[in-house]
């Protein structure tokens, strides 16, 4: 068994890809009409052609029950950024108890879509501030041998 996609319905295919190119920098690569693949493996597939696969129109939009997770080594270039966007957020920028820091939001059709500072960068974070390879483990509750992964 292996994991191909994630796929998302959307109700306007062409605002989906406009966000998902504009806000995140992903690209079409492979273009099927109903079914785009973007970069990254995320797979959008218009409303109309998914209520026929699935058999009922009974599609939910903005369940938060879901989401879609991107890491970012620039996180707060990415976060500067996004100013540019009318979006409309779960919350914004907030950071987890082991180190990482994370801004959730909406796409177009209220899924979720969380970005979060690469764990890469948030190991270097702490390392740069003063912090031994054994106190960023602690502190980002990872074994050693994940934080000298990252080194």
């Amino acid at each position: 068994m292996e994991l191909k996609n994630l796929l998302f319905v959307t109700s306007d295919m062409d605002k989906s890809v406009e966000f998902y190119k504009n806000v995140l920098g992903l690209q079409v690569a492979a273009d099927f009409g109903a079914n785009k693949i973007l970069t990254g493996g995320l797979c959008l597939q218009t409303l109309e052609t998914y209520t026929g696969f699935i058999g009922t129109e009974n599609i939910v939009f903005g369940g938060n029950d879901s989401e879609v997770y991107f890491e970012e080594y620039d996180f707060d270039g990415f976060v500067e950024r996004l100013k540019r966007f009318d979006i409309n957020y779960v919350h914004g920028v907030k950071e987890h108890s082991w180190g990482q820091r994370a801004v959730r939001f909406y796409d177009p059709d209220r899924h979720i879509v969380e970005v979060g500072e690469s764990m890469k960068a948030v190991c270097g974070r702490f390392l740069d501030g003063g912090m031994t390879p054994e106190q960023t483990a602690k502190r980002m509750d990872v074994p050693l041998e994940y934080i000298k992964s990252l080194m």
